[in-house]
């Protein structure tokens, strides 16, 4: 999965670097109205309608026995954006992608695999535990998005700011244990030895999350939370889903 993000990645840093194009609605005295917008303010479309976004997850209301040490995410969409036919600065968009999100741990055991009824997060400090681990989710996501663009003339150098909601359903859920080492700190069975376990038993299925961004251009920053919790009712701390991060895209 990680390679096919990579991949993505390049493809669409390549594909926003030279398709990018501009065009535009030619007004007429034959089909303009007295509600047509100025020809001046007409809409620039970009040709690309990709969408990535990275950066920083966190845990909202943890509990201390799940001591994590930081998360990141990565999300890809497809967008299609919609202007009003009133007023191109503003524009409604929708799309499909998918989101991941990564959270690490520092010397904690997280048994997404146990017979409890309650997802287990144990101390391993003072026994064997991975130098790295972390818990990963990935979402098929639907995002909705209220933008506003202060020069629909020129995308790529103007001010944009969008609010939305997405959500999104869990394809997979799992850990990944890098480097199994001993209580002091010694390496087991070296350090490219990697561990994963899948289960979905413990996490909610659905994720909605309210969005926002501002930026400039084709970069903004962007920040994401989620009103679902990541664990299904009663199997462990109602925690929800911060993130915080950047996101590249035309439109």
């Amino acid at each position: 999965m990680k390679k096919i993000f990579i991949l993505i990645l390049a493809l669409t840093t390549v594909q926003i670097s030279f398709a990018q194009k501009a065009t535009t609605k030619k007004v007429t005295k034959e089909n303009s109205s007295s509600t047509d917008f100025p020809k001046k303010i007409r809409r620039a479309q970009p040709a690309d309608h990709f969408l990535i976004q990275l950066g920083s997850d966190s845990w909202m209301n943890k509990s201390d026995s799940a001591r994590t040490s930081g998360g990141k995410h990565f999300n890809f969409y497809l967008m299609t954006d919609k202007p009003f036919k009133t007023n191109p600065k503003f524009s409604v968009a929708y799309g499909v992608g998918l989101g991941t999100s990564n959270i690490y741990f520092d010397k904690t055991y997280v048994d997404i695999k146990s017979n409890s009824n309650r997802l287990p997060f144990t101390n391993v400090e003072g026994t064997n535990h991975f130098a790295k681990f972390k818990v990963t989710e990935i979402f098929f996501e639907l995002p909705v998005e209220l933008r506003y663009t202060l020069n629909p003339n020129n995308f790529g150098k103007s001010w944009k700011f969008a609010v939305g909601a997405k959500v999104g359903t869990l394809l997979k859920a799992y850990t990944k244990g890098k480097d199994l080492q001993d209580k002091t700190g010694a390496s087991i069975y070296g350090p490219s030895y990697i561990e994963k376990e899948y289960s979905k038993k413990f996490f909610n299925g659905t994720r909605l999350s309210v969005t926002g961004r501002i930026g400039y251009g084709m970069v903004s920053l962007s920040g994401a939370y989620t009103l679902t919790p990541v664990l299904k009712s009663g199997f462990g701390p109602e925690m929800n889903t911060m993130s915080l991060g950047i996101t590249i895209s035309g439109l």
